[in-house]
C-alpha cells in the first residue's frame, strides 16, 4: 500500500503530541475520527495564499487551493510510480491498490496487505489533500510524504520491501532509467525516487466543492438545510477541531472523551480532515462505523456528551456532503462496496 497507509516504521521519530487539558463539554475532536486523511508538514496557508482564490467569506475553514505548480516531468513519474507493482516486494501491489484514485483516494479495502503480511492496524486514508495537513498518519508519526513513503516500502503489511530492492527494479529498466534522467539528470537514486512519488501526492488536491464556492461568495452554493448544518457545525464545537483549509488535520486530540468510540488505542489521535468525507466511508481508526449518519451520531456522544436528534444529524450530514470536491474536473465518488 502507498505511504499515507499507517506505517509502523520506527526508524523516524514520531512526532510528540500536543493535547489540551480535559474539561467537561469540551467541543474538542468534534467529528474528528470521521474520515482518512493525512497530511505533510509544508505551509498549508502559503499554498492557500500562493495558488488559491481568497475567500470572500471570513469564515474558519478556506478554500481548497489549486495544486502547486511542479515540475511536470516529475509529476507524471511519480504518478506513474505511484500505479508501478515494483514498488511491492512480490509485485503484487502499488500505491493504487489502497489508494482509489478514480474513486475516492482510499477505496475502503482496510484488509489489502502484503500477502503473508499481518493485518493494518488502522482504516485506511485518503491520499487526497494529504499535502493540506501537518502530519502524516492516524498517529501523526510523519512530518513529510517522503518519510511515508519510505515507510510504507518497508512496512511489511503493506509494500514489504525497500529502498534499495526498488531502485534495483527500475535501474534495470532502461525506459525508466531514461525518465529518471529526463526528470533529475539521472538514474534513479533513493531520493529521486521519494521525491518523484511526494511531489505526484502533493497534486492530488481536490477544489471545487459545493462548501468551497459558497465561501468564494455564490450564494446559491448552499440550500438551507445545508446552511443550517454548517451553523450546527459551528455552535456545537466541531469547528473548534476541524477548520483551515483541510477541515482539520491540524492538531491532535483524544477520543472517546464522556463515552467509548472505536478502538481505544491509541487514545491520541491527529484530528484527520473532513475533507470528502461522505465519499470516504467507513469511518473511524478501526473503520467500525459503515454510515456518516452513524459516525456523527456516535461522535456526538462520544466528543460532546450530547444525543443529538435526527434532525441534526441530518442537517450536519447535508453540510458535511457539500465538502466533496473534484480531481481533474471529476466529483468525487465512494469507493464500490
Amino acid at each position: 500500500m502507498w505511504p499515507i497507509l499507517k506505517s509502523r516504521h520506527f526508524g523516524i521519530e514520531p512526532a510528540t503530541p500536543t493535547v489540551r487539558p480535559l474539561r467537561r463539554r469540551s467541543v474538542w475532536f468534534c467529528l474528528a475520527l470521521l474520515v482518512p486523511s493525512a497530511g505533510v508538514s509544508i505551509q498549508a496557508a502559503g499554498l492557500q495564499n500562493q495558488f488559491g482564490a481568497p475567500p470572500t467569506r471570513q469564515e474558519p475553514i478556506t478554500p481548497i487551493p489549486q495544486p502547486p505548480a511542479a515540475d511536470a516531468r516529475k509529476v507524471a513519474l511519480g504518478e506513474r510510480l505511484f500505479g508501478d507493482h515494483r514498488l511491492s516486494h512480490d509485485g503484487t501491489l502499488s500505491c493504487l491498490s489502497c489508494h482509489d484514485l478514480h474513486t475516492n483516494g482510499t477505496g475502503g479495502k482496510r484488509g489489502t496487505r502484503a500477502a503473508g503480511g499481518p493485518d493494518p492496524l488502522f482504516d485506511t486514508l485518503t491520499i487526497f489533500n494529504a499535502a493540506l495537513s501537518f502530519r502524516l498518519n492516524w498517529e501523526g508519526n510523519f512530518r513529510t510524504l517522503e518519510a511515508q513513503t519510505q515507510s510504507s516500502l518497508e512496512n511489511s503489511a503493506n509494500l514489504n520491501t525497500n529502498v534499495d530492492e526498488v531502485l534495483g527494479k527500475l535501474n534495470a529498466d532502461p525506459k525508466m532509467v531514461d525518465e529518471f534522467r529526463d526528470a533529475y539528470d539521472h538514474a534513479p537514486d533513493g531520493t529521486s525516487l521519494l521525491d518523484a512519488i511526494a511531489t505526484y501526492e502533493r497534486s492530488l488536491l481536490t477544489p471545487g466543492s459545493r462548501f468551497d464556492l459558497w465561501l468564494q461568495g455564490d450564494p446559491t452554493a448552499l440550500n438551507a438545510e445545508e446552511l443550517a448544518g454548517y451553523g450546527l457545525f459551528k455552535s456545537l464545537g466541531c469547528v473548534s477541531c476541524h477548520q483551515g483549509v483541510n477541515v482539520g488535520g491540524n492538531l491532535y486530540e483524544r477520543h472517546g472523551i464522556f463515552h467509548p468510540l472505536a478502538s481505544p488505542k491509541p487514545e491520541i489521535l491527529r484530528v484527520p480532515s473532513l475533507r470528502n468525507v461522505a465519499v470516504t466511508a467507513p469511518y473511524f481508526q478501526d473503520g467500525s462505523a459503515a454510515t456518516l449518519d452513524d459516525a456523527v451520531r456516535k461522535m456526538g456522544a462520544a466528543q460532546l456528551d450530547l444525543a443529538l436528534s435526527d434532525q441534526q444529524i441530518q442537517a450536519i450530514v447535508a453540510f458535511l456532503r457539500t465538502l466533496t470536491g473534484t480531481y481533474r474536473g471529476v466529483p468525487l465518488v465512494a469507493a464500490s462496496p
